[in-house]
């Protein structure tokens, strides 16, 4: 798994499969201006993808995501300080958002990639709130300033619709299904 993101690792240690960590620093996250919503995140997942590949060896499988929250066209990624983290939160307040997190598996022989997107409906957050939620739980490192499996998640999650896992940043099933068809089966399905 090529990431640092302790929910990922969270998430990908609950499906049970022997992995380690490893990253690279100084992959650039920039994305073309035209690219919007899902392309965006597996734009991103893909750039972390293909810096690894002179760095694996035969045997490795290298998982990479990217993700992001968007709302009306205008992404959210991590906020560059409180008072964008602030800006965020205000957006997504009483308003419909998507979290859409790219994924991509790599060998040396062979590349799949896939995107899954889930509708968040924010209840309307008062000013307090957002404070209380940056003060006590600093959101500066995930995606729309926020962590569903936070307190922000139970008090002003309205409703999701598709997979609540994809909003905390790795869609296992989809991972599951991917890795299935992947690698040999029985070596996801009985991990050692």
């Amino acid at each position: 798994m090529a990431s640092n993101s302790p929910r990922r690792n969270e998430l990908l240690n609950g499906l049970g499969v022997k992995y380690s960590v490893k990253t690279l620093k100084n992959v650039d996250e920039s994305y073309p201006a035209e690219l919007k919503g899902a392309d965006v995140a597996l734009y991103i997942a893909s750039k972390k993808a293909e810096a690894f590949r002179n760095h694996m060896k035969s045997n490795d499988l290298v998982i990479t995501a990217d993700t992001i929250v968007c709302k009306d066209d205008q992404i959210f990624g991590k906020p560059t300080d409180r008072a964008d983290a602030v800006r965020m939160l205000q957006a997504l307040s009483g308003a419909i958002h998507w979290v859409f997190t790219g994924v991509c598996l790599t060998s040396l022989k062979d590349f799949k990639s896939f995107t899954v997107g889930t509708e968040v409906t924010f209840s309307s957050l008062t000013e307090d709130e957002i404070n209380y939620y940056i003060d006590h739980y600093k959101p500066l490192d995930k995606a729309g300033a926020y962590g569903v499996q936070e307190w922000i998640g139970f008090v002003g999650v309205e409703r999701i619709s598709g997979s609540y896992f994809n909003v905390m940043g790795l869609p296992v099933h989809k991972l599951y299904t991917t890795l299935k068809d992947f690698v040999p089966y029985s070596e996801v399905i009985y991990p050692l």
